[in-house]
């Protein structure tokens, strides 16, 4: 689908809120085809998922089911993406898993009512973000700090599966406890369970290369339970799913304290924090492939209305799913209406078909898992990170190191802090262009990226290429201070490009006030040239324009310099004025 399948919609209130109230009115009976095409590929892909990520979380297989079910059958209203699938993560599952278990104690019922609740904070960290148009949020973390969390998601999670692919008892710790006890039990293996998962593994490989973005895993599952029900794995110690709980729970409100709240929120901020980001740039991914335009801000209302489903439903928070949207946009989705068409598929095995799932063995299961969040490992990402960016490579690697040492929770936390400080530290060291004119032409750039440009006689030329603020405003002021004291002729005239900054801040103009000072008692003289309406109106206010002469909007670095070099007896060297004449007689630039 491209730009041109769906007419624009008026933009009314409603219409902004619920987008699907705009893209039902120009529906076109070709697209259901792909829609209901796409609809039950992505329940087959939904189903198996749901079921390994409920694990992942430590929650009963029906948490999955509920899960995609009940965020399924409200998030296609209210989102922005046409082709976004809502879904439980891994990610998001075995953050979970790995944070509840001490809150919960050993109780399963408060376990539920905890995930639930969690769920419902995030519906409401999602709401409040939509409110306040809080979408610039989702990039505050940085695509290099995801990339290490997710590798440390994917090897923390083989650390909790592996042991089900080899017939182990599962141990619990951090990854360096639960990869060592592993390792330690390798020669418990039960072969039959390691049989099954390898089995299991080549299939989903297989079809993967051979059936790309098709519902593979459903068949695993199928040809698993068979092979369970037709034998007796349980007499050769191969674990099965078991019961699977069916028809639908009651929508109510999570039995939770007050004090549970406390202690749930930074866990429900980090999955607020990591469904939005996905959700985002999996839209985002669709909209720019399709030409359509994504709402980022309408994307948190979505994900609002699907945690609160989720939650009322007794089940866990949910995100966009970049897997299952590949899904969805394969099979020939058009419109959000696939997703509508998945959930009510899944509804239905709920209702009638849960009860055939209690023979799926656990090693399949874990093969399913492990086969899903391979994607989250990447391994070509980190090597072009070590080859080209060594020091994102390592960001990367202290996010990995902060998930495998520290845990899911703290390990999202810390990227978070990772990327806020490697922002401020960006922001806080702004380039400074010293520039020189480009020959032939009345241009200049910068000297350092291009060393032919001709410097000009006792002329000294910076840029500084972003807002001068409190916070970086000090190395501005240091970086030109070096660049001056290693000049090795005399400099006569400062001059200052503010073209690239679009706003300075009181500390700015003080600094700026402060240079000029300085400059004049080294009898320099100090100018500013092609500085914005804004800069000029607050530096006209400030007082800077008395002391450095008119702030023009029309002057440019080259009509300065031929102002200066027509006043008399200014002179900057017969190399500078032979430049001026020869660009000006030739009428270049």
């Amino acid at each position: 689908m491209n730009g041109t399948d769906q007419k624009a919609a008026p933009k009314g209130t409603w219409t902004r809120w619920v987008p699907a109230l705009g893209w039902l009115r120009s529906y076109q009976p070709g697209w259901f085809r792909g829609d209901i095409a796409a609809g039950i590929t992505l329940a087959a892909y939904l189903l198996p998922a749901g079921i390994g990520d409920a694990s992942l979380a430590g929650l009963p297989a029906e948490a999955g089911l509920y899960a995609c079910l009940f965020s399924g059958l409200i998030f296609w209203f209210f989102c922005s993406s046409r082709h976004t699938a809502i879904t439980v993560t891994s990610a998001i599952s075995l953050l979970m898993g790995s944070s509840l278990g001490t809150i919960a104690g050993s109780d399963p019922s408060r376990y539920a009512a905890l995930a639930a609740g969690t769920a419902l904070l995030v519906a409401a960290l999602a709401f409040l973000a939509w409110l306040f148009k809080a979408g610039v949020i989702v990039k505050f973390i940085s695509e290099t700090v995801l990339i290490g969390f997710k590798a440390g998601v994917a090897l923390y999670l083989a650390s909790t599966q592996l042991p089900k692919l080899f017939g182990l008892h599962g141990s619990h710790g951090n990854f360096w406890q639960r990869s060592w006890d592993f390792l330690s039990h390798l020669n418990e293996t039960n072969l039959i369970s390691l049989a099954l998962g390898i089995g299991a593994l080549g299939i989903l490989v297989l079809g993967k290369k051979f059936l790309p973005n098709r519902p593979v895993a459903i068949v695993v599952v199928a040809v698993g339970i068979i092979v369970a029900s037709l034998t007796d794995l349980g007499h050769h110690g191969v674990k099965v799913l078991g019961e699977v709980r069916q028809g639908l729970p009651s929508l109510r409100l999570p039995s939770l304290r007050w004090s549970d709240i406390n202690e749930l929120l930074p866990l429900a901020l980090a999955c607020f924090l990591l469904g939005a980001v996905e959700t985002v740039a999996i839209g985002r991914t669709f909209a720019q492939k399709h030409g359509y335009r994504l709402d980022s801000n309408q994307e948190f209302l979505a994900l609002a209305g699907a945690n609160l489903a989720a939650g009322l439903g007794q089940a866990f928070p949910v995100s966009g799913g970049m897997s299952q949207s590949l899904v969805n946009e394969s099979g020939g989705a058009h419109t959000p209406l696939s997703g509508l068409i998945a959930s009510t598929i899944v509804l239905l095995v709920a209702l009638f078909l849960s009860g055939l799932l209690r023979n799926l063995p656990q090693p399949v299961l874990a093969a399913i898992v492990l086969f899903a969040v391979t994607g989250l490992l990447k391994i070509a990402a980190l090597r072009r990170l070590w080859q080209h960016h060594r020091g994102e490579f390592v960001v990367a690697m202290t996010a990995i190191l902060g998930v495998l040492g520290s845990g899911l929770l703290r390990g999202v936390m810390l990227g978070v802090i990772i990327s806020v400080v490697l922002l401020l530290r960006r922001a806080s060291r702004p380039n400074v262009a010293f520039l020189g004119r480009i020959p032939g032409t009345r241009r200049f750039s910068d000297m350092d990226r291009h060393p032919d440009n001709e410097r000009i006689p006792g002329i000294f030329i910076f840029r500084v290429e972003s807002s001068l603020l409190y916070f970086n405003i000090e190395h501005v002021r240091d970086a030109v201070s070096a660049k001056l004291l290693s000049a090795i002729e005399p400099v006569k005239i400062v001059l200052c490009d503010l073209s690239n900054a679009p706003y300075v801040d009181l500390a700015g103009a003080e600094v700026l006030q402060g240079m000029q000072r300085e400059f004049a008692a080294a009898g320099i003289a100090f100018y500013i040239v092609e500085a914005r309406s804004g800069v000029r109106d607050f530096l006209r206010v400030e007082g800077l324009e008395e002391k450095i002469g008119h702030l023009s909007r029309f002057k440019s670095i080259a009509d300065l310099l031929d102002e200066l070099q027509s006043k008399p007896g200014e002179t900057f060297g017969s190399r500078a004025s032979a430049s001026l004449a020869t660009s000006e007689a030739t009428g270049k630039g």
